[in-house]
């Protein structure tokens, strides 16, 4: 009880500095140890001995594997229930339909020499739809992390614990949208392969799924729109003092340059009305994408927009602070990313300008791909180091590189991350360079859902490390450098009716995995009755 009322304390003088700048501080006397508990001396000199006992024991003396190992997960005595059978069986089935999207992708590029769905004119479109599901996905694993080890992520953030889903819930989440995904994209490919009666247009299947992503955006509300307030508050960062929440959706925006595109091209495709048109095109082209206001200005100001946001925010904390470490230092970092996108937005006009004007035209062409080379070098180095000194606390020589501090088990855990880090930031900086610039390191159009997906990883790699950063942080400014310690959150009334609805919900799912059973089994009856059909078909026509 005495941990939970240093909780509110704590976050009722975190709310009064926010609310009162004028008087901040004011309380940082009473949040000192001493002064919350007595420093709980008997209780602490009880522990260390424990701990020391564990370390010799079990962890060859290793004192930190041993407090990492004796502190309790969270969700290692779970019990298995209805909802988790639930959750289970409709994994299952994404996974079905996402080895039949991908075998007749496979079929389709064995048997007619392009992929069936990478190549048709709605691809974008699901690429951008997956991509926001991919983030969903992502962000399950996130919460389940921080959850599991104990990185308070909804103190850190000052959510609204009411509002907060937890990781089993998320991922619930995620499969039903995966199965609505999965679904319409067969749907997609097997209308336009002819595959199957044209009961509305092919278009019609990518265009559903745009309504079904934005009421899954804005519903259920009581959720959305705290995450609409954030990002309503991150694109106006000029105007709003960022808190650390802002700051780290600010980031994930950065990571979403390839999606922006994409659903501005998903925007672009509605309005000129182009799911009415026929999808028979293996390679099909819309004459706005063409355009020069599309190519060399909207989608470099797409792509330019998120970092803008970020470079605004990083100014207003050095305005509101007057430190110029680390703010301008940050704000550098962002600068430099958009340089690279003004450079690859510039670059046709420099090659058209180089073609028409013939004196020393291989000179200035080297010059020009040589310095933005190395911006891209620079860029790309410089948000590394920022990742892992800044960001993540680490690099401290007496501690093998790393902090003294660890909240995740394995140091492996660390090394690997600054090495998947160090990779993945160039191909994030490859992001920025427009997709039309003429640039010879620019990326393929092949692999786009490739990078996407890759720089999404990245920064759901990097957010674990980021808030426990941001854990040690806090920890060290309101505990008196108690660093192994920020209140934990504790679970409000609103989720003790799950054993009330237990019951009900295992009779639902049985009743929902019977249904699913019938459907099966006749569409696998169907799909026999039309295969025998279809040969007995063929072999007559060979006959005659």
């Amino acid at each position: 009880y005495s941990m939970l009322n240093i909780t509110g304390f704590v976050k009722i003088a975190k709310k009064f500095d926010q609310v009162v700048p004028m008087q901040a501080g004011k309380y940082k006397s009473a949040l000192e140890a001493r002064n919350m508990m007595n420093d709980a001396q008997d209780v602490e000199i009880l522990s260390a001995k424990y701990e020391t006992y564990y370390a010799n024991w079990f962890c060859e003396g290793d004192k930190r594997a041993a407090k990492v190992q004796m502190l309790s997960k969270r969700g290692d005595g779970l019990e298995l229930d209805w909802s988790q059978l639930q959750l289970g069986y409709r994994m299952g089935m994404c996974a079905v339909l996402a080895i039949w999207v991908c075998w007749d992708c496979i079929w389709g590029l064995v048997g007619n020499g392009y992929s069936t769905i990478g190549s048709r004119a709605a691809f974008p479109i699901f690429r951008a739809c997956g991509g926001l599901l991919l983030l969903q996905w992502f962000w399950g694993c996130s919460v389940f992390i921080w959850t599991r080890y104990r990185v308070n992520y909804i103190f850190l953030f000052d959510l609204i614990p009411s509002t907060v889903s937890t990781p089993f819930n998320i991922f619930t989440q995620a499969v039903n949208n995966t199965l609505i995904f999965m679904l319409l994209m067969l749907l997609y490919y097997k209308s336009g392969a002819q595959d199957m009666p044209h009961f509305i247009p092919p278009g019609g299947y990518p265009l559903i799924l745009i309504m079904v992503t934005m009421l899954k955006l804005v519903f259920p509300r009581r959720q959305r729109n705290p995450m609409w307030h954030t990002i309503f508050k991150v694109v106006l960062a000029p105007w709003f003092s960022p808190n650390f929440f802002q700051t780290y959706v600010g980031d994930i925006l950065t990571s979403m340059v390839k999606i922006f595109q994409d659903i501005t091209w998903s925007i672009c495709w509605v309005i000129a009305g182009d799911f009415m048109a026929s999808d028979e095109s293996k390679h099909p082209s819309f004459h706005w994408s063409k355009t020069h206001w599309y190519r060399n200005i909207l989608i470099p100001v797409v792509m330019m927009m998120p970092l803008v946001f970020r470079f605004n925010q990083c100014l207003r904390k050095f305005s509101e602070t007057g430190d110029r470490f680390p703010h301008l230092a940050n704000a550098t970092k962002y600068a430099l990313s958009i340089l690279v996108t003004l450079f690859g937005t510039f670059h046709p006009l420099y090659l058209e300008y180089v073609g028409k004007n013939s004196i020393n035209k291989n000179g200035l062409q080297s010059f020009y791909q040589i310095f933005w080379t190395f911006l891209f070098v620079v860029s790309s180095l410089y948000s590394f180091t920022w990742d892992v000194y800044m960001d993540w606390g680490l690099g401290d020589k007496k501690h093998g590189f790393l902090n003294q501090f660890l909240m995740y088990p394995r140091k492996s855990y660390y090394y690997l991350s600054i090495t998947i880090d160090l990779i993945l930031r160039f191909l994030w900086v490859l992001t920025l360079v427009p997709p039309y610039s003429g640039a010879s390191f620019a990326l393929p159009e092949y692999l786009n859902a490739l990078s996407m997906m890759l720089e999404l990883f990245r920064r759901t790699l990097w957010g674990f490390l980021r808030l426990e950063n941001e854990h040690r942080n806090t920890a060290t400014r309101f505990h008196d450098h108690r660093t192994e310690f920020v209140p934990l959150h504790f679970k409000s009334g609103h989720q003790h009716h799950y054993e009330e609805k237990k019951e009900r919900i295992g009779t639902e799912v049985l009743q929902e995995v019977i249904m699913v059973a019938i459907i099966v089994g006749i569409f696998c009856f169907a799909t026999v009755v039309a295969a025998q059909h279809a040969n007995h078909f063929v072999t007559k026509e060979r006959d005659l």
